[in-house]
């Protein structure tokens, strides 16, 4: 029954109170290994049956809540599991109360409620779960700053959902119902301009969701909190910014084309230029990572609107490999900034001769980097290639310059690992460089055994034309080349950018002013298709 992948993590924060504090964190991490099994059986589950529905209380169709797994969501889910599993051992050797393991486990179960709940509303509930886990998640230690950036995430947030809450009200308004797939048949005979309101304040908030510019500065903040647990940054880049665009995908099956996808795919361009213009005008290697996350998301957006099968599935391939190299940067970052008692890349060198641990941190953030930039057999390398395939000249070009300045970011952030040693020995903890070293392998073997590992996620019946792949590797290498000669050549113009600091870091005032903004925009776009 699907309504135990929600309760399971319910169930394991709450253990955790029965035991001391070294036992229930151990109980937990077994228990939640368990669950990433239970995720995968879904997951095969769900390619043989197609849907799996689950209604509570026995009650028929919409008339109640139901819960419905598919490919989509069951994928969503064995990323949650897995993701989580990840943070909860990262964090076993970390002075983390039992609130914090409770609050981490409350919101990997928000966050499935989320992946498999086919209703308007109780997306609605289950976001708010989750907005407000987060935000105590970064005040409960009662540090000033953590407290001012937690209620502006909280605060921005609250905001946001609230054009979905209106969109809701509107939808049940017209239409009489509240389940996604009860609603996407009243709406398919209803006259256009009846739902075009109500898609306008769902998108708003999705798009919110999704980090999108000019819609991202709420995700900046809360993944570079100061002192923060970066357990949370990280959950946050690989997974809950993905809770948008899953809703994204579902909520387009909804509507249907209300708003030509044209839209979204200038929208996912603009987002990933921008992105990786500002990663690259960074010094916080936090910063660097949270941009290049909002440029990796604009990059996913282009291909879910493109309107072709394999720009479609390389788009969503995308999705879970990001999860991967994205989860092992952070977790990285977050240790390198711990032992070099700075974030700044430029006071940080020589971290592959700073002793044995040293060496395995650099070989682990070097395979989790070449799976984002797309280097040939890594993971990011099919995806890319899939995103690609049928993808005209123009979006090909985009595509390219994107990576193209992803690489720039990375060869920047790569600066770390050689120079002068400025530590005698990285004292990395072997469980966290365990765990860091496992995403890097795993974002290699999602590469080499690419095929298998989409069908494993996705039974998409495409292939990688040996041809088709090797242009694209030809297109990496001339990338790869130009982004070191603009490395070397360019560095007065990458200065330049640091100094002037560009990044779009907006007040609490300033995103709820641009929330309105996009939201009037959305409408315009829908009014005038």
């Amino acid at each position: 029954m699907l309504t135990y992948y929600v309760i399971a993590p319910i169930l394991i924060a709450v253990f955790l109170y029965f035991f001391s504090a070294r036992v229930g964190k151990i109980i937990a991490i077994v228990a939640q290994s368990l669950f990433v099994l239970g995720a995968i059986y879904l997951l095969h589950q769900t390619h043989n049956s197609s849907v799996i529905v689950t209604n509570v209380g026995n009650f028929r169709s919409f008339l109640g809540v139901s819960l419905m797994a598919d490919t989509l969501s069951a994928v969503f889910v064995v990323l949650a599991a897995i993701i989580f599993l990840a943070a909860a051992i990262f964090s076993i050797n970390d002075k983390h109360s039992n609130l914090f393991w409770f609050l981490l486990f409350i919101w990997e179960s928000a966050l499935i409620g989320l992946f498999l709940t086919r209703d308007f509303f109780n997306v609605f509930v289950l976001a708010e779960v989750a907005t407000v886990v987060v935000a105590v998640l970064l005040m409960y230690d009662r540090n000033n700053r953590r407290i001012y950036d937690g209620m502006i995430f909280l605060m921005t947030n609250v905001v946001a959902i609230q054009f979905y809450l209106f969109g809701v009200g509107y939808i049940y308004m017209v239409t009489g119902r509240l389940d996604m797939q009860a609603v996407a048949e009243v709406i398919a005979t209803l006259p256009p301009m009846q739902v075009y309101l109500a898609y306008a304040l769902l998108m708003t908030a999705v798009v919110f969701k999704c980090a999108l510019l000019p819609l991202s500065s709420w995700f900046v903040k809360a993944s570079t909190v100061p002192r923060a647990p970066v357990a949370i940054a990280t959950i946050l880049s690989a997974l809950h910014v993905k809770g948008g665009i899953y809703l994204f995908v579902r909520i387009q099956g909804v509507f249907g084309e209300v708003i030509p996808s044209e839209f979204y795919v200038v929208l996912g361009i603009v987002t990933g230029i921008l992105g990786v213009i500002m990663a690259l005008a960074q010094k916080d290697i936090l910063l660097m990572l949270a941009y290049s996350s909002v440029a990796q998301i604009g990059l996913i957006m282009i291909a879910l609107n493109m309107g072709v099968v394999y720009a479609y599935a390389g788009g969503l391939f995308h999705t879970v490999n990001h999860a991967f190299f994205k989860a092992g940067l952070f977790f990285g970052a977050g240790m390198i900034s711990q032992a070099y008692k700075t974030r700044d890349v430029s006071k940080i060198s020589g971290l592959w001769h700073s002793g044995r641990s040293g060496k395995i941190m650099t070989v682990a953030q070097l395979l989790a980097i070449f799976g984002i930039i797309g280097v040939p057999f890594f993971n990011g390398s099919i995806s890319k290639y899939f995103m690609a395939t049928e993808a005209g000249v123009f979006l090909t070009a985009a595509m390219v310059v994107i990576n193209l300045g992803t690489i720039l970011v990375y060869l920047k952030y790569a600066g770390m690992f050689r120079g002068k040693p400025m530590l005698v020995k990285f004292a990395g903890d072997n469980v966290k460089q365990a765990v860091v070293l496992v995403l890097g392998i795993l974002c290699l073997a999602f590469g080499i055994f690419g095929e298998w590992s989409k069908n494993l996620f996705f039974d998409f019946d495409l292939n990688v034309s040996f041809w088709g792949y090797a242009e694209k590797i030809l297109i990496f290498v001339i990338s790869l080349g130009v982004g070191l000669l603009i490395t070397r050549y360019g560095r007065p113009v990458i200065a330049r950018l640091e100094n002037i600091g560009v990044r779009f870091n907006l007040g609490f005032r300033g995103i709820c002013a641009t929330v309105g903004g996009f939201f009037g925009l959305i409408l315009i776009v829908v009014i005038l298709a």
